[in-house]
């Protein structure tokens, strides 16, 4: 008994820590500037004033549909591209495949960081600055996404997919039709990270897109944030953050089942 009340207790202490964040900035952005210092989780001076000065002095609207635009369309592409090779991975015997699936686990390793520059050059040979194309394209292909998809389907039952090939079935419909349907928490989870993953990405869009009308929500906000607009103003700048976090909160609450039982179960497989 003493045992389950600890482990609740500790459960507790960690959840709290996790969670009191994220309701303080909420509870801060809708407090006044006097009340931010207050370690409550209730507002201080309770006040909408931070959101308007947020709609009123940066486009969020555009910016806000173009983050979804940008993570919907690299996120279908990363499902897409992803069940494609990780379905070549699992199921097809062909010279250099483990070498191409090490080569794409070691891909996981390196930070985006190390080819930021080779991938900026890319973009200006090929005249993709300022345009959707530069948020896209470097991001449609995801070694993650592979990874998952090869783990899934080398799950599957060969006679699955000998049973759709005996009806005529091509290689995309026995990924697509047969195959895909048969993993979807792995395909929630892939999507729920890939999305979060373009959703907050600001320092990419940052080098790429100078242009404000094809700006993206946490690129608006960051130089929102420090590059003057919001007049040192910290409850504008926390009233940005969580319109910009809101979006990713509710995707995850829908889907918080299917990624837990995926990750839980995507264990490595030869």
């Amino acid at each position: 008994m003493s045992r389950s009340i600890l482990k609740y207790t500790l459960l507790i202490l960690a959840a709290t820590s996790f969670i009191y964040p994220f309701i303080w900035m909420l509870s801060a952005s809708l407090s006044s500037e006097r009340g931010l210092g207050e370690l409550t989780l209730l507002p201080v001076d309770f006040t909408w004033n931070n959101y308007v000065t947020v709609f009123t002095k940066i486009p969020l609207d555009k910016a806000f549909l173009n983050s979804v635009f940008v993570a919907v369309l690299t996120t279908t592409l990363v499902l897409v591209s992803g069940a494609m090779v990780g379905y070549a991975l699992a199921r097809h015997r062909f010279k250099g495949r483990d070498l191409i699936f090490y080569l794409i686990i070691f891909s996981m390793t390196l930070p985006f960081q190390i080819t930021l520059i080779p991938n900026y050059i890319t973009m200006v040979k090929l005249g993709w600055v300022d345009t959707y194309l530069a948020l896209i394209v470097p991001f449609a292909l995801n070694s993650l996404s592979v990874l998952l998809f090869r783990q899934a389907f080398q799950s599957l039952p060969e006679a699955l997919i000998e049973a759709a090939r005996m009806d005529g079935a091509g290689e995309l419909r026995i990924i697509f039709h047969i195959l895909v349907p048969n993993v979807l928490p792995t395909v929630l989870t892939i999507t729920i990270l890939t999305f979060m993953g373009i959703w907050n990405e600001a320092l990419w869009p940052l080098i790429v897109i100078r242009d404000e009308a094809t700006m993206t929500m946490p690129q608006l906000v960051t130089l929102f944030s420090v590059g003057g607009r919001a007049d040192a103003q910290l409850g504008v700048k926390i009233a940005a953050a969580v319109m910009l976090a809101i979006p990713i909160v509710i995707l995850y609450l829908f889907f918080q089942k299917h990624f837990i039982r995926s990750m839980a179960s995507s264990g490595m497989k030869d």
